[in-house]
């Protein structure tokens, strides 16, 4: 049994790597971007975009509609993918028509104070204590489970999981969602939407604890997002908690308890 389970960490690793390298080292950015640019840049296709219309159309979409078909359609092991593409078209979008800065205004680094930091630090040991917890008395076979397996995979986990996964994860439900959506939802209600997306978007591994500990994780990471507007800062903070939940084991819960496996 341990060996399947070693065995799939390798082959999810690798796939994931494979995945990447297979489908954006090798995209044609120069025709994508000549193509965006021939397609959007019209006044009347700007209107279009900006329109509140398309906006809540396509809120359902990327909130709803595609976490959906994904369950569907059992698509689960294309997330990774699916993720950084909506990546793409949202970056395109916020910074044509939303927001112009460079990447280092919009990671924001000058968001990591002591302060923000402490609060991040002191909140996620905290919590980590109860995720432990939470791990030990009711999902013992899983406790440390990569530990035990294969603990040179950790390691791989903690550099890749903030680049692939928290990154794109934060882009999309804190960065994007803000500045996109702000005249759609009354600012009372953007964290608590915020964090039902990112909930949602964790239905596909039909399990309790993914989208469980997501809402929580979502209900923090859209508030760090609105207090210090960090992309960065949040990422940083994501990739803390989903670095800690494949220490403790719950991790697998977030890939090996997807649709995709049978």
């Amino acid at each position: 049994m341990s060996g399947k389970r070693n065995n799939f960490f390798g082959i999810f690793i690798c796939d994931l790597i494979s995945k990447f390298n297979k489908y954006f080292l090798n995209i044609n950015y120069i025709l994508i971007q000549q193509y965006l640019i021939k397609h959007l840049s019209s006044k009347k296709m700007n209107k279009i975009i900006l329109n509140k219309v398309y906006k809540s159309s396509e809120l359902i979409f990327i909130g709803l509609l595609i976490p959906t078909l994904i369950l569907v359609y059992r698509l689960a092991e294309n997330v990774i993918l699916i993720l950084w593409l909506i990546t793409l078209y949202g970056g395109f979008i916020y910074l044509k028509y939303h927001n112009r800065s460079n990447l280092k205004q919009i990671m924001n680094f000058q968001a990591f104070t002591k302060k923000n930091v402490n609060i991040i630090l002191v909140r996620w040991l905290l919590l980590t204590i109860v995720i432990y917890l939470i791990t030990f008395y009711f999902y013992n076979d899983k406790l440390f489970t990569i530990q035990k397996q294969n603990p040179y995979f950790l390691i791989v986990i903690f550099f890749v999981y903030p680049i692939l996964s928290a990154l794109p994860q934060e882009f999309i439900f804190t960065t994007f969602f803000f500045s996109r959506y702000q005249n759609l939802i009354p600012e009372k209600l953007q964290i608590l939407t915020s964090a039902i997306i990112f909930t949602y978007a964790h239905v596909l591994f039909i399990n309790f604890i993914a989208p469980f500990l997501s809402i929580f994780g979502g209900l923090i990471f859209a508030n760090t997002y609105k207090k210090t507007n960090s992309l960065a800062l949040v990422t940083f903070e994501h990739s803390l908690y989903g670095n800690s939940l494949f220490f403790m084991g719950l991790g697998y819960y977030f890939w090996g308890g997807s649709v995709s496996i049978t």
